[in-house]
C-alpha cells in the first residue's frame, strides 16, 4: 500500500476558505477501483497565507463548520513560508483557493518547488458570467473546477474567445449536496458552542427569540452581499424591504444574514454596510453572523439578490426569492437566475411568497446528478501523468515590467504583509498604470459585444464594474 494522497488548499478570504474546506471534505477515501489504488486514504489541509483578507479565528471556524476539517488540519503562514511549507510536506495535490491575483502569487511559488504537485483552482460559488480576469487568472492550473453544466460552456466559450486553454471539470458545489440539511446542522452546532452563542445572540435580541423547536421554520433569512446592490441609494432600498417584511409579520423574524463582524474583512469590499444602514431596526429585524447553515434550519425561505446561499437553501428544499427590484442583469450576477422560477419582487418578499426552482433549471445550474462530476477522477488522472512524468508544468510566465511587475503584484496581494521597500517603490509606480489599462479596456469593451450589458452571453471580455480593489 503506497502513502496516502495529501491534498493541500493554501487560502486567505472567507469565502475561499469555506468552498476550498468543503470541496476537500467531499473528496471520498481512495478506494479500490479508483486510479491510484493502493494508496492509504486521503490527507487534507488548509494553509491560510495572512493578506490583508486572511479569515479571523471566527471566520475560520465557522467556515470550516459542516466539514471534518479541525484546527489541528490547519496552518497559519507568513507568504515568505508558503515554499518552505509545501517543500517540507510534498503535497501531490494543491488547490489554490483565492482571488486571481492570490492564485497567481502563489502559483509562482510552485514554479520554484522540486516536486511540483498537482495544480487545481476554481471559484467558490456560483460563477456566472464567467469573467475573463477569472480566466486568465488561473490559466496556469492543471485543472480548474466549475460547478454547474452552464459555467463549464460560459467559460469554455470565454477561453475559446481569448485564446486561453485550460482543463476543465465539474463538481457538484459544495453548498448543493443533496444531505447538506440536519446533518450538516448538527455537525455545526457541535463544533463550537460558543462561536454559535455568539451568531444567536444578536439575533434573539428585543424578546422575540424563542426555544428553537418552535422558531424552526419562521424566519426570512436575506442572505447579503458586498458587491450587490453597489449604490448607497439601492441598499437603502433593500433595507426599506426588509423593514416592510418585519412590520407586516411583527411575530416572526427577518434575519439578516451577514458575513463578517464590523474590523473583519471579506473576499470583496463592502459599502455602505448593512450594520450601518440598520443600526436602529424594529426588534424582529435582526443580525446574525452565525453559520449560513444554522440560519436556515430556522429559516421559513431565503431572500436574496445573487447569493451562492440560494443553492444552499434548494438543496435544503427550503424555498427561495432571487429579488429582481433592482433588475436581472450581468451586473447584478444574477442573470444566472433567469427561467428559474425564482425571480420575485419587493412585494412577494413583504408577502413571504417564496417559490421552487424549475427542475430543468436544477439540472443546467448546480444540481446534476452526483455521477456528473468528474473532477476528482480528473485529479487523480493527473497526479498519475505527473507522477509517470507525463504531466508538464505549465509555468507562470514572467509578467511585463519584470521584477518591478513581480514586486507590484506581491505588494498588491500581501498589503502590510509585504514591508520590502521594492514592494512600495512598484506600487507607487504601478498603480496608476494598472488603472489606465483598465479604463481603456473599459472604453473599448463598451464599443462591442462580449461586455457586461450583453444580454446574450454568459461571459464577459469587459473588467468588472464593481469598485472591489485587490489592494486594501
Amino acid at each position: 500500500m503506497t502513502d496516502a494522497l495529501r491534498v493541500v488548499a493554501i487560502a486567505d478570504a472567507d469565502s475561499f476558505v469555506k468552498w476550498s474546506a468543503a470541496l476537500l471534505d467531499a473528496i471520498p477515501d481512495t478506494s479500490a477501483g479508483s486510479v491510484l489504488d493502493g494508496a492509504a486514504g486521503i490527507r487534507r489541509h488548509m494553509l491560510l497565507v495572512r493578506t490583508p483578507l486572511t479569515v479571523s479565528r471566527e471566520q475560520e471556524h465557522m467556515a470550516l463548520a459542516g466539514t471534518s476539517i479541525g484546527d489541528g488540519s490547519v496552518t497559519r503562514v507568513g507568504f515568505d513560508e508558503v515554499a518552505g511549507w509545501l517543500q517540507g510536506h510534498l503535497p501531490d495535490v494543491v488547490v489554490l483557493a483565492g482571488r486571481g491575483h492570490f492564485v497567481r502569487l502563489i502559483a509562482r511559488v510552485i514554479d520554484g518547488l522540486k516536486r511540483r504537485p498537482v495544480v487545481v483552482s476554481g471559484l467558490p460559488g456560483m460563477s456566472l458570467p464567467a469573467q475573463r480576469g477569472a480566466l486568465e487568472y488561473r490559466r496556469e492550473s492543471d485543472l480548474l473546477v466549475l460547478h454547474s453544466h452552464r459555467e463549464i460552456r460560459a467559460f469554455e466559450a470565454l477561453g475559446d474567445r481569448l485564446g486561453i486553454a485550460v482543463p476543465m471539470a465539474l463538481a457538484t458545489l459544495p453548498y448543493a449536496r443533496s444531505n447538506a440539511g440536519g446533518s450538516i446542522t448538527s455537525r455545526v452546532r457541535s463544533r463550537g458552542r460558543a462561536m454559535d452563542t455568539a451568531g444567536v445572540g444578536d439575533a434573539t435580541r428585543g424578546g422575540v427569540a424563542v426555544a428553537e423547536r418552535d422558531r424552526r421554520g419562521t424566519d426570512l433569512v436575506f442572505a447579503a452581499q458586498a458587491l450587490v446592490p453597489a449604490e448607497r441609494h439601492e441598499r437603502e432600498a433593500m433595507v426599506d424591504i426588509l423593514r416592510r417584511a418585519a412590520a407586516a409579520r411583527p411575530n416572526r423574524r427577518v434575519v439578516v444574514k451577514l458575513r463578517s463582524r464590523p474590523g473583519e474583512a471579506e473576499t470583496h469590499l463592502e459599502r455602505d454596510a448593512y450594520t450601518e444602514l440598520l443600526a436602529d431596526r424594529p426588534a424582529n429585524l435582526v443580525l446574525s453572523y452565525e453559520p449560513m447553515a444554522l440560519a436556515l434550519s430556522r429559516a421559513e425561505g431565503l431572500v436574496t439578490v445573487s447569493s451562492t446561499a440560494a443553492v444552499e437553501a434548494i438543496a435544503r428544499r427550503i424555498p427561495v426569492i432571487a429579488l429582481d427590484t433592482f433588475g436581472v442583469h450581468k451586473s447584478l450576477l444574477n442573470t444566472v437566475f433567469a427561467g428559474s422560477g425564482l425571480l420575485g419582487s419587493a412585494d412577494d418578499v413583504v408577502a413571504r411568497r417564496f417559490r421552487h426552482p424549475d427542475a430543468d433549471w436544477m439540472h443546467d445550474n448546480y444540481f446534476h446528478a452526483s455521477h456528473e462530476s468528474d473532477w476528482w477522477e480528473r485529479v487523480q488522472e493527473l497526479v498519475m501523468l505527473r507522477r509517470g512524468g507525463a504531466l508538464p508544468a505549465k509555468v507562470v510566465p514572467t509578467g511585463r515590467g519584470g521584477a518591478l511587475h513581480a514586486a507590484w503584484h506581491r505588494k498588491s496581494v500581501l498589503g502590510s504583509e509585504d514591508r520590502s521597500f521594492t514592494g512600495q517603490l512598484a506600487l507607487g509606480i504601478g498603480a496608476p498604470l494598472v488603472q489606465g489599462i483598465v479604463g481603456l479596456r473599459r472604453v473599448r469593451g463598451r464599443a462591442g459585444t462580449d461586455t457586461w450589458s450583453d444580454p446574450t452571453l454568459d461571459y464577459t471580455l469587459e473588467p468588472t464594474p464593481h469598485k472591489d480593489p485587490v489592494r486594501r
